[in-house]
């Protein structure tokens, strides 16, 4: 077995073992402390009960206080649980602010949903570790994959130039592009294998791609596209959708809007013949499903084998129905042009025999290298897309971590991969915002379209050295909090006259967060960088915590995370700070000097507190 296989699969293993360590509830993981580490959700309020999917049940809530900085993401495996009852399987739907959704592995819903203290918690996504082990020990029986593999893991380092192309001449829909963003649409257009297109932030990464996408479809190309966030997909199909390409797009569809919908297996098979036979074995299930429900916790033997077989009824209509889906679905995909979904949501969609030509990766920054593996071999030929100098995939395994296992696909891409494109004109940020990222990140390419050149001061570093504001354990014992920054925030929107609603306040610790959503206007929008990253605002203040004599400054030493905080702001960026604590760091210093030369440097003692 190659070497890096049995890492990777290590790392799998790794993994999965810190999920299931992590997310138990029991003696050593209270579920305040769950709660804490935004693992865990309780209590819930269920306020609507359905058959969905597969006629599995699923359950809409709501919490009686927002949640922001939890590591609920859409498709999660969870548990639903109350004490004394056995927990139940699933997966999140979606979760939001207050609101959310999840779907049970199950014949019913419990008996116990509606009643107090039922809470949801993340459980080990031993689906997705599955898939993931499966497709790394399969590379070595697949000659073509296999080949890249090696490639991608090769000591020597890569070529020096790109692979020569053909200069070819296209009739671009979109008539706005720049010059960098047609010459990554050519490049994906005569890829005969892999094409990177290196998007910094606000450089039209998605316009370029759904671009590239219409074009690769008018060369009778079937095409598929992915990426780790429904968001991204979304967004991808959305403007596929305005052109009028034919798109289907699968997975997670309890939370697409109307226009997506329309675009999902679900929608497109509403009102067929094929629908209303779903819809009568579903009418079938909830009879049995009603008949079983007579029998309650406390029953004897011959009531407990009538109720196993009602249930056994259940699941059989369950696996009429999702073989019927399945016939129905396997039309839509061969009508469609493009079809899209996260990684797992097309490993599950059995498209393994449709002949795609083209596979783009969306995000391929925040993919990890087992994940991408399990999709590359259902093309010919693929287009990574992302930004590796922004944040990387979310690993929990600080072992896995040593092991590189938080190392993207597109990372890893880049350094063996000739071809490889960067739009190198932003159109988010005022150029004094944008500078700073480009001169560090971007070896000084990224450029500002003119529309934004400055106009006055954008970039704002407020010192707090020497105040007393020092950083402090939060509430949860766990993540790092600075009272005296948030008065800074408070004033700077006084003295400022800062629109609340316009703007954003971000904070690389969730213990920040939290504080800041108790004094901060409530219709500022509150969020850790993590959470942040792909959004935007007006004016963004970010507060960096970090406040010590030790000039201990933890995971800001993780310089990508600073890229994508200051990188949000479209109009003005308020840094808060101690520079006696960030100043020993080449990175801040660098920043330090560059916002007095660029932009305006002030110490809270120019605030009256």
């Amino acid at each position: 077995m190659h070497p890096h296989i049995s890492t990777l699969i290590s790392c799998i293993n790794l993994e999965e073992k810190e999920q299931i360590k992590r997310y138990q509830l029991d003696e050593q993981h209270s579920l305040k402390s769950l709660k804490a580490e935004g693992l865990a959700l309780h209590p819930i309020t269920v306020t609507k009960k359905s058959f969905g999917y597969a006629d599995y049940p699923e359950i809409s809530f709501r919490l009686n206080f927002a949640v922001e900085h939890n590591q609920f993401k859409d498709g999660a495996a969870i548990e639903c649980f109350i004490t004394g009852e056995a927990p139940i399987k699933g997966v999140l739907i979606n979760q939001d602010g207050k609101a959310g959704a999840f779907r049970l592995f199950a014949p019913d819903f419990p008996d116990w949903i509606e009643e107090n203290g039922v809470g949801i918690k993340l459980a080990p996504d031993q689906r997705t570790t599955l898939l993931m082990k499966t497709a790394v020990q399969n590379l070595q029986h697949k000659k073509e994959m296999f080949s890249l593999f090696e490639k991608l893991h090769a000591t020597e380092k890569k070529a020096q130039s790109k692979i020569e192309q053909d200069e070819i001449i296209l009739s671009f829909k979109n008539k706005f592009l720049n010059e960098s963003q047609q010459q990554a649409v050519k490049a994906i257009v005569q890829n005969t294998d892999i094409v990177i297109v290196h998007g910094p932030p606000g450089t039209g990464k998605t316009t370029t791609l759904i671009e590239a996408i219409i074009q690769l479809i008018k060369n009778d190309e079937k095409v598929l596209v992915a990426a780790p966030s429904n968001t991204a997909i979304d967004n991808i199909a959305k403007g596929l959708i305005l052109r009028g390409v034919k798109v289907l797009r699968v997975g997670n569809m309890s939370k697409v809007d109307e226009q997506i919908f329309a675009h999902t297996p679900e929608g497109r098979m509403a009102n067929s013949s094929e629908q209303k036979e779903i819809k009568v074995l579903k009418i079938r299930a909830e009879e049995f499903r009603k008949m079983a429900l007579k029998y309650k916790r406390n029953f004897g033997k011959a009531e407990r084998e009538q109720r196993n077989l009602l249930f056994s009824e259940v699941k059989n209509i369950r696996i009429e129905i999702k073989k019927l889906q399945q016939y129905n679905e396997e039309k839509l995909f061969a009508e469609a042009d493009v079809i899209l979904g996260t990684p797992i949501a097309l490993c599950d969609a059995k498209i393994k025999n449709i002949g795609f030509q083209s596979l783009v990766i969306d995000e391929a920054g925040q993919c990890i290298e087992p994940l991408a593996w399990c999709i590359f071999p259902l093309a010919d030929k693929i287009v990574l897309a992302g930004d590796h100098l922004q944040l990387p995939p979310t690993v929990l395994s600080n072992e896995a971590m040593q092991l590189g296992f938080n190392k993207s696909i597109l990372e890893i891409c880049i350094e063996k991969i000739c071809n490889v494109f960067l739009l190198n004109t932003q159109y988010r940020m005022r150029a004094a915002i944008a500078g700073f990222s480009s001169n560090y990140f971007y070896e000084g390419l990224l450029q500002t379209a003119t529309h934004l050149s400055n106009n006055g001061k954008h970039i704002y570093f407020i010192d707090t050295a020497g105040s007393g504001y020092n950083e402090e354990r939060g509430k949860d014992g766990n993540s790092l909090q600075n009272e005296g920054e948030l008065q800074v925030v408070l004033k700077l929107l006084e003295t400022e006259k800062i629109d609340s609603s316009l703007s954003a306040f971000i904070s690389p610790y969730a213990g920040q967060v939290s504080a800041a959503k108790e004094l901060l206007p409530v219709n500022l929008r509150i969020s850790t960088i993590d959470s942040f990253q792909g959004q935007e605002k007006e004016i963004i203040i970010l507060s960096l915590v970090r406040s010590n004599d030790d000039g201990d400054i933890g995971f800001l030493k993780d310089y990508r995370r600073m890229n994508v905080a200051i990188t949000r702001a479209k109009e003005k960026l308020f840094v808060i700070g101690d520079s006696a604590t960030i100043a020993a760091d080449k990175f801040y210093d660098a920043f330090l000097v560059y916002v007095e030369d660029h932009g305006l440097y002030k110490s809270v003692w120019d605030f009256e507190m």
